[in-house]
């Protein structure tokens, strides 16, 4: 498998952003780490050996990525309003500086995002808010909303980086058209620690059916629980059932 590692000093971070890249062809696939992960966690966890044969097969590539949670969502040392000021910061990262690195490097222009627990939720968010930049999701055991991070506090900020408050709201029919022709994935488990998750990739189902916009909702049993075993079975199941 080739496998490249690349960093830079990231304008929108204020310090350096790594990322490895596993594969020589294919769709890329923008992987990021569950929470306060780091771009080295898709590897060290068994989910890039668990998609080993579309990768070495010339199908996907998977691009792992940094996360700064530990500075905005899960940093409970600032302020619920910095947290997202701060996320924002990575959302500019990932449009302006990781996006356009993937195309280039890759060759391709479509881009999907994959992540398990608080990288399903970057997967989803990603292509949600930005359906001209993202082309696809496979987003596992995720969290849609923010509540379990800040409460019930709400701006502009939080408000558009939580799926379940702001697509009730979109009727952009560019922006609807664009996810319409996206290719969505939410699977989550039924068992231990996954009951928050499961409700709201229940909910996002249910938002994303009303505005019409096509998504496979994948509910996995109650012996299926928040953790990396399962998400190695999540993950080449629903690429291999979404055609990838």
């Amino acid at each position: 498998m080739q496998v490249e590692e690349h960093g830079w000093e990231s304008p929108a971070i204020g310090h350096e952003m790594r990322l490895k890249v596993y594969g020589h062809d294919g769709l890329p696939i923008v992987a990021f780490p569950p929470q306060a992960g780091r771009f080295s966690d898709f590897e060290s966890f068994g989910m890039v050996e668990a998609v080993a044969h579309p990768i070495d097969g010339g199908r996907i590539r998977i691009v792992a990525v940094d996360s700064i949670d530990n500075e905005s969502w899960s940093n409970f040392s600032i302020s619920p309003a910095d947290r997202a000021r701060r996320h924002d910061d990575y959302d500019r990262y990932l449009v302006d500086e990781l996006a356009p690195w993937v195309r280039e490097r890759t060759g391709w222009s479509a881009i999907w995002t994959t992540g398990c627990s608080m990288g399903g939720y970057h997967a989803a968010n990603a292509l949600f808010r930005h359906p001209d930049v993202f082309d696809g999701c496979v987003a596992i055991s995720g969290l849609y909303q923010l509540r379990t991070f800040i409460g019930d506090f709400v701006d502009d900020r939080v408000y558009f980086n939580s799926p379940l408050l702001f697509l009730p709201g979109l009727d952009d029919p560019v922006v609807l058209g664009r996810l319409r022709a996206a290719t969505i994935c939410a699977v989550v488990g039924q068992g231990a620690w996954d009951e928050e998750m499961l409700a709201d990739t229940r909910a996002l189902g249910d938002i994303l059916a009303a505005k019409g916009i096509p998504a496979t909702i994948d509910v996995w049993g109650t012996d299926v629980n928040h953790d990396w075993p399962w998400w190695r079975r999540m993950l080449p199941y629903e690429l291999e059932r979404l055609g990838v």
